[in-house]
């Protein structure tokens, strides 16, 4: 199926002193990597080895997306890992929203293969009460009306679907609950940035894995000017430029 042209991957193998560390950024569900190349167009800048792939059913058709499942998007995810593991030192991952809970489960996964986590508005759970339904809806209707593009900022479009396919958010669901339970093996430095309003992801996921996680490093900094796809909203500056710096410090540690 054809790829949507914003949906394009990007990828950037590093260059000067920081190429020895690479980057891994996963979009959200529904999303694609337009949401977040500008993140890693920054970084790449920066000097740092960036990988920024397209989630199988993503940046395609909604239709698509309802034919793969979490594994799916987690098997990219750990191909792109290990093969910057090969190209560099030391990788940090990171994630907006579903990318943050996939970027969570490598990090429980892998271990010290990871130096770092960068989370955007991370999703591990969900106070939606309709959710309980999902495995009775998604054998009823192919999906839902979609929020996207929940950003501040006027005229930016994240190229997001407008259905939420409910047999991949089925998928999804349960990669939360596989996730939560395994928080705890999080060791790794984690930056974690929360927009005060969103309209997409409650502020429990933030609080259930900043109470979970076993990770000594830990900065929760809360985005006051975006919605929930911070990475291009008013805030995004401060998400690259704060990454690039708490990436630096722990590689110069």
């Amino acid at each position: 199926m054809p790829v949507q042209a914003h949906a394009e991957e990007f990828r950037s193998p590093g260059s000067g002193e920081n190429a020895a560390t690479g980057v891994l950024l996963s979009h959200g569900f529904t999303g694609s990597p337009k949401s977040m190349r500008p993140f890693g167009e920054h970084l790449a800048a920066e000097g740092y080895g960036v990988s920024v792939p397209r989630l199988p059913g993503h940046g395609t058709r909604w239709q698509e997306m309802n034919t793969t499942r979490w594994q799916d998007w987690y098997a990219v995810l750990e191909n792109e890992l290990t093969r910057l593991r090969k190209e560099h030192d030391r990788v940090f991952v990171g994630g907006l929203s579903m990318g943050g809970c996939l970027v969570l489960r490598l990090a429980e996964q892998h271990g010290a293969d990871i130096s770092g986590v960068i989370l955007v508005n991370p999703s591990v759970r969900t106070d939606d009460k309709r959710l309980a339904l999902l495995p009775v809806l998604q054998r009823m209707m192919p999906s839902f009306p979609g929020i996207s593009n929940d950003i501040k900022k006027p005229g930016v479009d994240e190229g997001a679907y407008d259905r939420l396919p409910l047999k991949a958010l089925r998928s999804l669901s349960q990669l939360w609950t596989l996730t939560r339970a395994d928080l705890a093996k999080v060791t790794q430095p984690v930056l974690l940035f929360r927009s005060t309003v969103d309209h997409v992801v409650e502020p429990s996921s933030g609080r259930a894995i900043l109470a979970a996680i076993s990770s000594r490093d830990v900065t929760e900094t809360l985005l006051e000017d975006s919605y929930h796809v911070a990475t291009l909203d008013n805030d995004a500056d401060r998400i690259y430029t704060d990454t690039a710096a708490f990436i630096h410090r722990i590689t110069h540690a």
